[in-house]
């Protein structure tokens, strides 16, 4: 199994219909969310952690994550004494985290269970209240098993009682730069919810780029290309990154391009993560 360098796509699946598990491991997305969560029916909840056992007993061809259920509910605890010892568990998704002390309880409490030679579970962090937006940077920070912040969207909106999708858009620029600020990842956009609109997920995305996401989780199949052409570079960005990498390696240092861009250290690594994306093609 190889974990892409620079995943963009993220697909969700519901942890109780292993037949749709199944399909979103052979969709071609980067990396695949089993949700025992919101996805699935209280009764259905004990039957949804057995099956994902089960599949994570050995490796799957691609990156498995799991959504666990709340940390603060019933079922929990044993979401994750269960699955973190398991050999094709990639990562945990932690939902409606609110402090660093969250974060730390579980990275406790998985790090007992997994095998030493397993390693420490990486762990992502969902906010999603403005409880935990406020703590953005502490939480992405808490500990080192988090490997990334995101955000919940739906629940976000709920909370704040924001209507208009621009409401949103300080909370996700604050996550941005939270998670640069502890050193992880980009985040990875929450999920579009209306599977048919592809021209408004497209554009969605093309603002998430804007604001410093980097790839989307996806409910369908059909959203992986979208988000996938969204985030790779044009042709024109590739060939400005081609060119800034190049003059950087025949004299470093800051310098101007011929047609008078000026390129530093920080326009160099922008460029080299241009090309790395580019890679994907």
């Amino acid at each position: 199994m190889t974990v892409p360098a620079l995943p963009l796509t993220w697909l969700y699946a519901p942890g109780d219909r292993p037949e749709v598990v199944a399909k979103a491991l052979v969709s071609g997305a980067d990396i695949v969310l089993i949700d025992l969560e919101d996805a699935v029916a209280p009764h259905r909840k004990k039957y949804a952690r057995a099956a994902t056992a089960e599949l994570l007993s050995d490796p799957p061809p691609v990156p498995v994550h799991v959504r666990v259920n709340a940390l603060d509910g019933p079922v929990a605890e044993a979401d994750l004494s269960t699955l973190a010892p398991l050999p094709g568990l990639s990562g945990l998704r932690l939902p409606k985290v609110t402090s660093p002390a969250d974060v730390v309880r579980v990275a406790e409490h998985a790090a007992p269970a997994a095998p030493a030679e397993k390693g420490a579970t990486p762990l992502y962090a969902l906010l999603e209240t403005a409880l935990g937006v406020e703590h953005a940077f502490t939480i992405a920070a808490a500990h080192p098993a988090v490997r990334g912040i995101g955000l919940g969207e739906a629940d976000l909106r709920a909370d704040l009682g924001v209507r208009e999708d621009a409401g949103l858009d300080w909370a996700r620029a604050r996550i941005v730069v939270a998670a640069r600020a502890a050193g992880l990842a980009p985040p990875t956009q929450s999920i579009y919810p209306d599977i048919r609109d592809l021209e408004g997920l497209a554009a969605s995305c093309a603002h998430g780029r804007t604001l410093g996401f980097l790839g989307r989780a996806a409910i369908h199949p059909r959203q992986l290309p979208v988000i996938e052409h969204a985030y790779l570079p044009t042709p024109a960005e590739v060939e400005t990154a081609e060119l800034i990498v190049k003059a950087a390696a025949t004299e470093p240092g800051a310098q101007a391009l011929p047609d008078g861009r000026f390129v530093d250290a920080a326009v160099v690594a922008c460029a080299r993560r241009t090309l790395a994306l580019a890679c994907r093609k």
